[in-house]
C-alpha cells in the first residue's frame, strides 16, 4: 500500500509541475508564441485540412487541448553543463567535500549522469520548442495559400494576414482569402507535330483528364501529362518524356473561362554544339539478350556458354545453370514487339519474385544494324543469389500450457534446385519448456518438448499436366507451392503428432489483387495421450467431478485424498459410462439436466481426443487499395471458401465402400472430416491527417459440417478474445454465445467480429488509441444443443459481446510494440439486467501485448 501511495504522490507532483509550467517561458522578449491559425474564405472560417496544410507555421501540438510537449520542453534545462559547473563555481567548498569521497574525475562525470544531464536531454527530445511567429514564414504561408487557390482555378485571388495579440507573448494569425470566381475549361485543341504521335494520341483521348466544362485544376494538367507520357512510352516511343507536353491556357476576352491548347513538339537532341529536332520514332525490339550470371563488380562479359530459346538469347560466363524456359517465362519483352515501359516493369517484378536473383537490371540500346534507327536491343542483366543460404531463429515463449519455453529453428534454402528457378526450403524446429502443471517425479525443469520438420518447394509457374496460360496468364506471376510437414509434442496437452501436406497455386490477377487455390490441403492429427484429457481440460473435469459427488455410489472411482476427487482415467470413464448407460446404482435418481451435462462433457472429450484427418480444397481472394506501408487511407477485402472431405465421399460412393457402425465412411480406419467453410474479412482505414487515423474491421466466418461429420475439427473452428480480436477477453475466453466460456478452450463453428479504433499521436514515436471490439462465437448446424451456445436466429445477435479500452504503441519504423487495455463493457454471459458495465473495472480488465497493429 505504501508503494502505491508513493507512486500516486509522484504522479500528482509531476502533473502539478507540468500544469504549472509557463507556456511562454522560452519565448524571448519582443516575440510571440503562435497559439492559433485562423483562415477565412470570404469572411467564413474554414477548417479544410488541405488548406491548413499550406501554412509553414503551425501551433505547438496538443493532447486533449493541453500543450504537453511544449511544457515538457519548458521543464528542461537547456544548458545543464553550465548549471552543474556554476553550482561548484559559486561554492568551491562543496566541490572539495564531494571530491573527498568521490574523485575529481567522478565528480565531473556526475554532471553527465541522467539526473543532471540525461533527463534534460530526454525532455528536450520528447518535448517541443515553442513555435515563435515568424514574419517571413507567414509571408510564405500567404503565398502558398494564393498558389493553392490559383491551382484550383481561382486566378484572381486576394489574400492578407494580420497578427492578433491575445495575451502576454501570445498571438494568433488571421489569414483572409478572397478567391474570386473560379475559371472553367472551354474549348480543347491539340497541336502535335509528329504525325505518328498524333495518331497514337487519338487512340485513347477519351480517357483525358482535360475535359470541357471542368473547373481548372493544375493537378488535372499534371495527370494528363503523365497519362500521355505513359501511353506513348508503352507504345514504342522510347525517347519521350513528360516535359514534351505543354499547355497553352488562353483567358483573353473570356469571362471565367479558358481555352486550352495541348502542344507536343518534335524530339530534340544534342548533336555536338547544336540542338537538332526531328519527329519522334516508334521503336521495336530487335533482340532480347539475357545475361544469366552478370556481376556488377566486373563489367567485362566473358561469354562461354549461350543458347537461343523462342527468340530469346541467353548468355553465361560459365556453364548455363538454368533451363531456358524458367528464365524466359519471366521476360515480357519480346523480339519484334514494341518497346513498352510496362513490360519492363512487369519483367522486373517477375524476375525479382523468382527470389534466385538480386534486383535485375534492364537496359536498352539502339540497334546499329537497323539503317532506320528504329530498333532497340533489350539487355537483361541477372545477378544470381547464393545457391545455398542458412538461417536460424531463437524464441523465448510463454503460454497457458508452458510457463517458460525456448524455441530454436534452423532453415536451409536451396535456389534453382532443379535448374528451373525453383526454391526449396528445409526447416527444422525444436522447443523445450517447463510446465508446473505436469506430474514431474524427477523434478526436471524442462519437462515439455516439441519438434518438427517442414519442406517447401516453390515453383515459379503453374504445375499442371496441361497448359493454363489462357486461364492464368504469365503476366499474373503464377507460382506453385508444395509443402510437407511433421510435428510432434511431448507432455503438451494430449501429445500430438501432426502431419501436413499441400499443393497450392498463387497468382496476382491485377496489381494489389491476389488469388490462391489450394488443390489439396491435408492434415492428420494423431493424439498420443488421450487419457490426459481431463488433466488438460480442467473445467470439464471439475464439472464432471461435482456431478459425480452428488450421484455416484462407487467408491473405487475416487482417490484417497480428503476431497475424494474422481480418478483420471478410471473414475472419469467409469462414472461417465454409468450415467450414459444407466447400468449402475446411484445415490439418488439423476436429473435430466445433469445427464445432459455429462453427455455434453463426453461428446466434447470424444471430439477433442479423436484423431482427425482433413483433406480440403480452398480458394482465397484478396484485394487492397494500399499503395505502401505509409498509406493510411485504404481498404482490404479478403474472402475464402473451403470444402473438406467432399472428394473422399464422392470416391467412397462411386466405389461402393461400406460405412462403419456410426454410419460414416473411413480412410485408413479413420473417420475423415467433411464440411464447407467460408470467411469474409473487410478492413478500412481513414486518414484524418495530423497522424489521426480511424481503422475499422469486420469479420464473418462459418463452417458447416455435413455428410461424414456432425462437428468441425478443433483446428478448423473459431475462437474469440485475445490481442487481435476482442481485447477485453483472454484468447478462447469468450463464448460460445452467452454460455460464459465454461470450457478451458472455448471454440465454435461460427464467428462475427467488428472492431473500430481511433489512433493518434502522443509524443514523438509514442502513439495512442481508443478502441471498441464487438463479436462472439456460436455453434450452429452441428451437434451442440445448448441453447446458450447456439445461433438459431437473428435475435441471438444480442449475445455479441462488447469490449472497449485504450492502448499505447511505440513505433520502431520496422514494427510496432503494442499494449492494449480492454474492459468488458457488455458481457452476454451475465444475467440480462447485469450485462452493461458491471465488469467495467481494472479487476476484470485484460492487458494485451502485441506486435504491430491488430488490423
Amino acid at each position: 500500500m505504501k508503494k502505491i501511495s508513493t507512486k500516486i504522490t509522484a504522479f500528482i507532483v509531476i502533473a502539478i509541475l507540468i500544469c504549472a509550467c509557463n507556456a511562454v517561458k522560452r519565448v524571448p522578449d519582443g516575440k510571440l508564441l503562435l497559439t492559433k491559425n485562423e483562415i477565412t474564405i470570404n469572411d467564413k472560417v474554414i477548417k479544410d485540412e488541405n488548406v491548413i496544410n499550406q501554412l509553414y507555421q503551425k501551433p505547438n501540438s496538443t493532447l486533449l487541448g493541453y500543450r504537453l510537449r511544449l511544457n515538457l520542453y519548458n521543464l528542461a534545462n537547456l544548458n545543464p553543463d553550465s548549471t552543474y559547473q556554476a553550482k561548484f563555481a559559486n561554492n568551491p567548498e562543496k566541490f572539495k567535500r564531494k571530491s573527498k569521497w568521490l574523485s575529481e574525475k567522478q565528480v565531473n562525470r556526475l554532471g553527465k549522469s541522467f539526473w543532471y544531464h540525461g533527463i534534460h536531454d530526454f525532455l528536450k527530445r520528447t518535448g517541443e520548442p515553442p513555435v515563435i511567429i515568424d514574419k517571413e514564414k507567414a509571408d510564405k504561408s500567404l503565398l502558398r495559400l494564393k498558389y493553392y487557390y490559383f491551382n484550383n482555378g481561382f486566378f484572381n485571388v486576394n489574400a492578407t494576414y494580420n497578427v492578433d495579440t491575445l495575451a502576454i507573448k501570445k498571438a494568433k494569425i488571421k489569414y483572409a482569402i478572397t478567391p474570386g470566381n473560379a475559371y472553367f475549361l472551354d474549348s480543347l485543341r491539340t497541336t502535335i507535330l509528329t504525325p505518328a504521335l498524333d495518331s497514337l494520341y487519338q487512340t485513347n483521348k477519351t480517357t483525358t483528364f482535360i475535359k470541357s466544362g471542368n473547373q481548372y485544376k493544375t493537378d488535372d494538367f499534371e495527370n494528363e501529362k503523365n497519362r500521355i507520357t505513359t501511353h506513348f512510352r508503352n507504345n514504342g516511343v522510347y525517347y519521350f518524356q513528360s516535359n514534351y507536353v505543354t499547355f497553352d491556357i488562353d483567358t483573353i476576352k473570356k469571362v471565367n473561362q479558358a481555352n486550352i491548347t495541348l502542344m507536343i513538339n518534335n524530339y530534340s537532341y544534342q548533336d555536338g554544339d547544336s540542338t537538332r529536332t526531328e519527329p519522334f520514332k516508334i521503336y521495336k525490339i530487335s533482340d532480347v539478350n539475357i545475361y544469366t550470371d552478370y556481376s556488377p563488380s566486373n563489367n567485362a562479359l566473358n561469354i562461354t556458354d549461350s543458347t537461343t530459346y523462342k527468340n530469346f538469347n541467353l548468355y553465361s560466363q560459365e556453364k548455363l545453370k538454368y533451363k531456358p524456359k524458367a528464365i524466359t517465362n519471366a521476360i515480357f519483352i519480346t523480339k519484334g514487339g514494341l518497346y513498352a515501359d510496362n513490360k519492363t516493369v512487369l519483367t522486373t517484378r517477375y524476375l525479382n519474385n523468382l527470389k534466385i536473383f538480386n534486383y535485375p537490371s534492364i537496359q536498352y540500346e539502339v540497334d546499329k544494324r537497323d539503317s532506320t534507327a528504329q530498333s532497340l536491343i533489350a539487355k537483361v542483366y541477372l545477378t544470381p543469389r547464393k545457391k545455398y543460404s542458412f538461417g536460424t531463429t531463437l524464441d523465448v515463449t510463454h503460454s497457458n500450457i508452458q510457463d517458460f519455453g525456448i524455441g530454436l529453428s534452423v532453415s536451409e534454402t536451396i535456389r534453382n534446385v532443379f535448374n528451373g528457378a525453383e526454391t526449396l526450403e528445409i526447416a527444422a524446429r525444436g522447443n523445450i519448456g517447463s510446465s508446473k502443471d505436469l506430474a514431474n517425479p524427477k523434478n526436471n525443469f524442462f519437462n515439455v518438448s516439441e519438434y518438427g520438420l517442414d519442406l517447401k518447394l516453390n515453383i515459379p509457374r503453374i504445375l499442371m499436366p496441361f497448359n493454363t496460360d489462357r486461364i492464368i496468364a504469365k503476366s499474373m506471376i503464377p507460382s506453385t507451392l508444395i509443402t510437407v510437414g511433421f510435428a510432434k509434442q511431448r507432455n503438451i496437452g494430449l501429445d500430438k503428432e501432426n502431419f501436413t501436406g499441400g499443393l497450392s497455386y498463387n497468382w496476382t490477377p491485377k496489381i494489389n489483387h491476389t488469388a490462391k487455390f489450394d488443390l489439396f490441403n491435408t492434415q492428420f492429427v494423431r493424439n498420443l495421450n488421450p487419457k490426459n484429457y481431463f488433466n488438460v481440460y480442467g473445467s470439464s473435469y471439475n464439472a464432471l467431478n461435482e456431478i459425480s459427488k452428488e450421484y455416484n455410489a462407487n467408491p473405487s472411482y475416487y482417490n484417497n485424498d480428503i476431497d475424494k476427487d474422481l480418478l483420471i482415467e478410471q473414475g472419469t470413464a467409469g462414472f461417465t459410462n454409468d450415467v450414459l448407460t444407466g447400468n449402475a446404482n446411484f445415490l439418488k435418481p439423476l436429473e435430466a439436466a445433469d445427464i445432459e451435462s455429462v453427455k455434453s462433457i463426453e461428446e466434447r472429450r470424444l471430439r477433442l481426443t479423436e484423431n482427425d484427418f482433413i483433406l480440403a480444397t480452398s480458394f482465397t481472394f484478396s484485394k487492397t487499395t494500399k499503395k505502401d506501408l505509409t498509406d493510411n487511407n485504404f481498404y482490404l477485402f479478403r474472402t475464402k471458401i473451403e470444402s473438406a472431405g467432399t472428394i473422399l465421399s464422392a470416391f467412397a460412393k462411386t466405389s461402393n465402400q461400406k460405412k462403419n457402425s456410426n454410419g460414416n465412411y473411413e480412410i485408413f480406419n479413420l473417420e475423415y472430416s467433411e464440411y464447407i467453410k467460408t470467411e469474409f474479412d473487410y478492413i478500412k482505414h481513414w486518414d484524418l491527417s495530423k497522424e489521426k487515423i480511424v481503422a475499422f474491421r469486420s469479420f464473418f466466418g462459418i463452417a458447416i459440417p455435413f455428410g461424414n461429420s456432425n462437428y468441425i475439427p478443433f483446428s478448423r473452428s473459431y475462437f474469440s478474445g485475445g490481442s487481435n480480436d476482442n481485447r477485453a477477453w483472454q484468447p478462447y475466453g469468450l463464448g460460445p454465445g452467452s454460455s460464459g466460456a465454461l470450457d478451458d478452450f472455448n471454440e465454435a463453428n461460427m464467428k462475427i467480429a467488428i472492431s473500430a479504433e481511433f489512433r493518434f499521436k502522443l509524443l514523438g514515436n509514442l502513439k495512442g488509441a481508443v478502441f471498441a471490439d464487438a463479436g462472439n462465437i456460436w455453434n450452429t448446424l452441428d451437434n451442440v444443443v445448448d441453447e446458450k451456445s447456439t445461433f438459431t436466429s437473428l435475435s441471438d445477435l444480442k449475445d455479441m459481446a462488447l469490449g472497449t479500452g485504450f492502448g499505447i504503441r511505440y513505433d520502431l519504423s520496422f514494427f510496432v510494440i503494442r499494449f492494449d487495455l480492454g474492459f468488458k463493457t457488455y458481457n452476454p454471459a451475465n444475467e440480462t439486467n447485469k450485462r452493461w458495465f458491471r465488469e467495467y473495472n481494472f479487476a476484470n480488465s485484460v492487458l494485451n501485448f502485441g506486435i504491430n497493429y491488430p488490423f
